[in-house]
């Protein structure tokens, strides 16, 4: 894609290679049905979680009640984290590193950063 040519859309080979299109990268190697699967699965559970506290505040229910739930439903999502972030090191980093990509470090460390 051309630099001057912000509203072009990423040939084939940039879309498959991540490039950047409006903001939104997409994986070079697709998650396994298995782990969409999972994280899927994971994420339902957390919107309900996440809908049962918000039916608690609308209830008035006891602020220590609340806040157990809240803390459930962040375990939760650092689970969910964890995962997808041992997909990414498992598959995009590996593969950007075995391309001469060592840059890649760098933005590995970000996240480590932003997920602790």
């Amino acid at each position: 894609m051309r630099e001057d040519d912000a509203t072009a859309k990423p040939s084939g080979e940039e879309a498959r290679a991540g490039t950047a299109c409006c903001g939104a990268r997409h994986k070079a190697t697709p998650r396994s049905a298995e782990l969409q699967a999972d994280v899927q699965k994971r994420l339902n559970r957390i919107i309900g979680q996440l809908g049962g506290v918000k039916a608690m505040i609308d209830d008035n229910r006891y602020c220590g009640d609340v806040l157990v739930q809240l803390a459930a439903v962040d375990a939760a999502v650092k689970s969910v984290s964890r995962l997808v972030l041992q997909n990414h090191l498992e598959t995009c980093v590996v593969e950007q590193i075995q391309q001469g990509n060592t840059e890649i470090v760098d933005e590995v460390m970000g996240l480590f950063k932003r997920l602790s």
